[in-house]
């Protein structure tokens, strides 16, 4: 997709030399607003605003959602206030509030002094709900119908509002804004008798979820239940509005990203990787590289402390390497299962027993087929071919350390997440970096106990 849209660009770039625009027009209006936007960030300058201009209304407000904030910015600078007006009556009300949202002050003002004061007033209500809650994210441009309609009357009233919904499929039964069930388009086309009342075909059984509910747990049930979308409840039991399927498919890519940014010991960023310079990446690497070196201290420490143990048998010092990256990786093995379940629901804090059970199951498993795959390691590679001052009782010692490091790492790797979560923090901090810290400073302690038991 990448390369399409670099070919694109360069195409768009040579007709924009040529000065060819209705060329440049009829290969726009063919093409996706997806697939638009991504042929403008590949140009990326100032020619943005002059080939936008010659998008049809409706395809020019639906690329416009799609671009990232920064080349929104640039176009919204470049727009007069009645192209501005245009676009902004044409977002759908979420959208709207992403824009606002993603805005320096000063563009906020102008974009707000521009939309219509029913437009402006949705946003601003939209805007009060907490950061990623359901009524961050939802859209209040949905289908009601009442439920006394008849099917004929229900479709003609689609007919004549759907075209500023964002969805139709799925239509609401509500009254004095009290949601009593749902029905969709395909129930009532199929309906034979037109006259049908609408409260006789809808659902009365209807999921919904609350403005206050987590955006991530709604990604979620639209996920589980395969929904088009899922009615939004305020706290006084009011329709206010739904959530699509198309942002929950945002909520999801977000809240990955950001667990796998924290997983990777990385403070989550807006901007992607390419539009990100040096120094964005540092400042948002530098604060957990500085806090997992800082704390390696504990490590030095606990070597410094056997340094008359390791004076005697030298040879112990090679294993340390092999030790403290297994348990690390077998700490990071159980974490990012841990966090993956706790992220789809699967898990919750009262399965704890359960889990450490299963990890010390699994962990005795693996600890014993490390154990001795590095036993035949030790006496072949190291003893036999690299001639290293091995004997049977030091080769026990790391044997015996590998399948103790990997019990504790399987442990701590389990519960620091669900711990977290438990805490209320999020479980990808206690993932791979801060995990591996921990397991590296547990294991140099048992090698060196049980070395000062076994060879002193």
């Amino acid at each position: 997709m990448a390369e399409r849209n670099a070919t694109l660009g360069s195409t768009i770039q040579a007709l924009l030399e040529e000065k060819k625009y209705s060329t440049i027009k009829d290969v726009l209006v063919t093409m996706e607003p997806a697939d638009v936007a991504g042929i403008l960030e590949e140009i990326g300058d100032v020619r943005i605003p002059k080939i936008f201009r010659l998008l049809p209304k409706e395809q020019a407000a639906e690329t416009f959602a799609e671009l990232d904030p920064e080349l929104q910015e640039l176009l919204i600078r470049g727009f007069s206030d009645a192209e501005l007006h245009d676009i902004i009556e044409e977002l759908y009300v979420d959208d709207a509030v992403d824009l606002v949202e993603e805005m320096p002050a000063n563009v906020v003002k102008r974009i707000l002094s521009q939309a219509n004061p029913d437009t402006r007033k949705e946003i601003n209500d939209l805007l009060r709900y907490p950061e990623n809650s359901a009524g961050s994210i939802m859209t209040t441009e949905y289908v009601s119908l009442r439920p006394t309609m008849t099917v004929r009357d229900a479709i003609n009233r689609i007919r004549s509002t759907g075209v500023d919904k964002e969805t139709i499929y799925t239509c609401y039964v509500t009254e004095n804004r009290k949601l009593l069930g749902q029905v969709s388009v395909k129930d009532m086309i199929l309906c034979t008798d037109e006259s049908t009342p609408v409260s006789q075909i809808m659902d009365e059984h209807v999921i919904s979820v609350s403005t206050l509910t987590d955006q991530e747990e709604v990604a979620q049930m639209l996920s589980k239940y395969n929904f088009l979308a899922l009615p939004v409840i305020d706290t006084d039991g009011h329709m206010v509005g739904i959530v699509t399927f198309d942002d929950a498919m945002d909520v999801m890519v977000e809240e990955t990203t950001e667990d796998i940014e924290k997983m990777a010991a990385i403070l989550p960023s807006d901007k992607t990787y390419l539009r990100s310079n040096a120094w964005d990446l540092f400042r948002h690497r530098i604060p957990w590289l500085a806090l997992l070196m800082v704390s390696a201290t504990f490590t030095g420490m606990i070597i410094t402390g056997f340094e008359d143990a390791l004076a005697a048998v030298v040879v112990l010092t090679a294993f340390i390497p092999m030790l403290m990256d297994t348990g690390g990786n077998s700490g990071s093995q159980a974490s990012v299962s841990i966090i993956r379940a706790l992220s789809l629901g699967e898990l919750e804090f009262a399965d704890l027993p359960k889990v450490v059970w299963k990890e010390i199951q699994t962990a005795v498993l693996c600890g014993c087929a490390l154990a001795l795959l590095c036993f035949g390691k030790i006496m072949l590679v190291d003893k036999l071919i690299m001639g290293a001052d091995v004997n049977l009782l030091t080769a026990a010692v790391v044997c015996c350390t590998m399948a103790v490091t990997v019990l504790i790492a399987k442990i701590v790797g389990c519960t620091l997440p669900m711990g977290a979560q438990k805490l209320g923090l999020d479980p990808a901090v206690m993932a791979s970096p801060f995990i591996t810290t921990i397991v590296d400073a547990l294991s140099l302690l048992v090698y060196f106990g049980i070395a000062k038991a076994l060879l002193f």
